[in-house]
Order: C-alpha cells, then structure tokens, then sequence
C-alpha cells in the first residue's frame, strides 16, 4: 500500500513538473512576471512532492528508491530540482527554469515509461559512504547539467548579439559576463561535489570489494568524465577559455556525463549495471 502511495505521488510530482514547463515557456514568449512565479512555485512544490515519494518508498521498503534505472532517473531528476533551487536563489537567474523545467519534464517521462521492476534488497547497497557517494555524485552531476543549460542560454544570447537582428532571445537573456558567472559556479560547484563523491565512492569500494580501484568500466568513465572538466575548469583559469569555449565544452562534458549514467551501464555492465535494470 505505501509503495502505492509513493507511486501516486510521484504522478502527481510529474504532473507538477509538467505545468510548471508550461508557465516557463509562457514566460518565455511573454515575458510577464506571473508566468514565471507561478511555474516557480509548482516547480517548487513538485519538488516537495518528490521528496515525499522518496520517503514513502524509503520508509516502506528501507531502501532509498535508486536500485534500478526508473529510479536512479528519478533520483536524477530530484537532483537536478534541488540543485535549481539552489542556483535560482543565488542568481536569480528565471530564465534558467525553462531549461530546467523541460529537462525535468524530459526526465520523468521516461520514468513513467518505464517499469519500476521490482528489485531484491542488497545488503551491500546501504551504509554511510554508499549514500554519501550516491547524493554527491547525483548532486555533482545535477549542477554541471545546469551548467549546460546555462552554456545553451549563452551560445544563444552570443549568437543574437554578433547578428544585425538581435532576434528572439536577445531581449530575453541576461548579459554574457552575467551567464559566464553564473556558468562557472554551475561548473565549479558541480566539479567539487563530483570530485568528491568520487572519493565516497572509492571508500566505499574498499569496504565492500576490498580495493578501491577495480577497473570497473563505469569507474573508468567517471574518472574520463572528471579529467574532462578538470582540464575544462584548467584552460579557464590559465589559458582564457571563457565564454564561448567554456559554454560548448559545458554541453559537451554533460553529453559525456549522460553516457557515464546510461551507456556505459547498459552497454559495458560492470558492479553498476544493476542501477539500470
């Protein structure tokens, strides 16, 4: 019955997430303040809403919902909420919801399509530095998402400011310096959270495999996927890859991080495959 429950209410979250998209892309077009609030709110209440499905399925299954892949996406998707959260309180960049409200929406759509299979309890799969690695990873990854879509807002902007029309999104978009900002702490952030979650993550592999380093293929690509914005995060602070260049390695490095959660478990397998079953 409470997996019901929990299970109703993440409909009723996707629901949210969905409404919310549509007064983001309103607010797009139209430009009116109330647009934007309002699909703030219920954003911001779906993400209520998510929390307590988790919870729910925590409490009756005592297991938090991220042993297969409807549920690691939805534990994606609340990531990503929360770390929009974040950045929109810091920024106050509204613009950015749009971004974050369709990749939300894109996100639990799959969820809904796709069975939660039910999944046998792992022992293993629990304990301090196992969700320590989990929450900091998803969060991690979740900013440098934002990240790209703050790397799309400027390539977009850029492009209607060298044009001789401005075109549709020239009035709608901020500055350049202020989206490279904003840009920067996504990634700054997002490369601290992922670096250290990859630190849990090996801590924990040694308590439950005995080496923290196993040749996993999912460890070998999120190390491949740390190196890549290591040597982003480099270029920028010693070599001027501002603006232009640190947007389109943005968008590049979280198509990278895409195929780290997904391909690479379904294609390659490994200790993580489970994830996405």
């Amino acid at each position: 019955m409470n997996l019901q429950v929990a299970d109703m209410v993440l409909r009723i979250t996707t629901v949210l997430y969905f409404i919310s998209m549509t007064g983001y892309v309103l607010f797009l077009f139209n430009q009116k303040s109330i647009y934007q609030k309002t699909a703030f709110r219920l954003i911001l209440t779906a993400i209520g809403f998510h929390f307590v499905s988790i919870m729910i399925y925590t409490i009756a299954t005592s297991h938090v919902p991220i042993q297969n892949l409807s549920q690691s996406l939805s534990a994606a998707a609340f990531a990503i909420g929360c770390m929009f959260l974040f950045f929109q309180y810091k920024f106050d960049l509204k613009i950015l919801g749009v971004f974050a409200s369709i990749l939300l929406c894109g996100i639990m759509l799959v969820v809904l399509l796709i069975p939660d299979a039910p999944v046998e309890k792992n022992a293993v799969l629990k304990g301090f530095w196992f969700y320590s690695h989990i929450i900091l990873v998803f969060t991690g990854d979740a900013a440098l998402g934002l990240a790209c879509g703050t790397g799309i807002l400027y390539l977009l902007q850029e492009k209607g400011i060298k044009t001789k029309s401005p075109g549709f999104f020239f009035k709608r978009l901020p500055s350049l310096d202020f989206l490279d900002n904003v840009g920067y702490t996504c990634l700054t952030t997002g490369f601290v959270l992922l670096t250290i979650g990859l630190v849990t993550g090996f801590i924990y592999a040694k308590t439950i495999w005995g080496r923290f380093w196993s040749w996993d293929p999912k460890e070998v690509f999120s190390v491949g996927t740390w190196l890549v914005y290591a040597a982003l995060l480099h270029l920028r602070l010693y070599s001027g890859w501002r603006g232009r260049k640190s947007a389109i390695m943005t968008i590049i490095g979280f198509f990278i991080i895409i195929f780290t959660f997904l391909g690479v478990n379904i294609l390659l397998g490994g200790h993580h495959q489970a994830f996405t079953k």
